[in-house]
């Protein structure tokens, strides 16, 4: 079996909102000023393993 693909045409689609917490509160990036979208768009992201998970008995095996 194939999975046929999915195509949306640009009318079809609907604008996701992206919110972000800020000062200890959240709001919408679209509401942000000039300024502080471009300090939104630089902001770095990470991802850490939760603490009993494969990778990290690994690396402790490999140490």
């Amino acid at each position: 079996m194939t999975n046929p693909t999915i195509e949306l045409k640009t009318e079809e689609r609907t604008r996701c909102e992206v919110w972000t917490r800020v000062m200890g509160y959240h709001r919408p990036v679209s509401a942000f000023n000039v300024g502080k979208r471009a300090e939104h768009a630089e902001r770095c992201y990470f991802n850490e393993a939760p603490t009993g998970s494969a990778i990290r008995h690994e690396r402790r095996a490999a140490a």
